[in-house]
């Protein structure tokens, strides 16, 4: 029997590389993004002719329940099950809270954490039926201890990690796993924001002395996957020992 997961925010750091190498364990895949819908068809394309399975992809606003609900439906239907959810999508902002419009918060909390909850409402039911299941939830060490200039981040990733322990003892008795990976720094787009004096700095920091590498997210990832169902409700931190 065929395998199909679904991944947000897939177009291009971390997601990209979760779908390549979910790709390569025969995976097909229900695609993600917010805007760059031609750049994610291309990858689809590129992930169909190296690895020979199904890439169906899908553009909008994550934190949109009625997009997300539709699309997820269509990708059911068409795969006949789903195996496992990623949620990846997010965003992150650096600014003091004083700075912080009512807008800016609610956006973060929508894109990063409520999002969540609209994937998992559309796939846990057919993850139920099936008796099986894995949801993965892309966190940050900073759900975790907190970011200075980073609260609203920090409060939806703290919120992703008590999701994810909450919906694993939920989800345990159907044989669904739900775990999450809270990030350190991971050399994406997400830190362009960085100069190089800064992003040298910050990595004379980390013990492993350098970013980690979105790869290396997926890795991980594809590692969850093939632990047993009992592993479940974790927070599996890959920060190269920073905290």
């Amino acid at each position: 029997m065929e395998k199909a997961a679904i991944v947000t925010g897939a177009s291009r750091g971390i997601g990209k590389e979760i779908a390549r190498a979910l790709a390569k364990e025969g995976y097909n895949l229900a695609l993600f993004c917010r805007k760059n819908k031609d750049m994610l068809d291309a990858f689809a394309d590129e992930l169909q002719n190296d690895y020979g399975i199904t890439v169906l992809t899908y553009a909008g606003l994550i934190s949109d329940h009625d997009f997300v609900e539709f699309s997820i439906k269509d990708a059911i239907q068409k795969f006949g099950r789903v195996d496992v959810l990623v949620n990846n999508a997010g965003r992150a902002s650096i600014g003091l809270l004083t700075d912080m419009t009512y807008e800016m918060w609610d956006e973060m909390i929508a894109t990063n954490l409520s999002s969540m909850f609209y994937t998992c409402k559309s796939v846990v039911p057919q993850m139920v039926a099936q008796k099986s299941g894995r949801i993965i939830n892309i966190s940050s060490m900073w759900g975790t201890v907190g970011a200075s200039c980073e609260v609203a981040y920090s409060a939806a990733k703290g919120g992703v990690n008590s999701f994810t322990k909450a919906l694993g003892k939920e989800l345990s008795p159907s044989n669904i796993a739900v775990n999450a990976i809270a990030c350190g720094v991971v050399d994406t787009d997400m830190n362009s924001m960085l100069t190089a004096d800064e992003k040298a700095q910050l990595s004379a920091e980390i013990p492993a002395g350098r970013f980690c590498s979105p790869a290396e997210i997926a890795q991980t990832l594809v590692q969850l996957l093939k632990a047993p169902s009992y592993m479940t409700g974790q927070v599996i931190g890959v920060d190269g020992g920073y905290i």
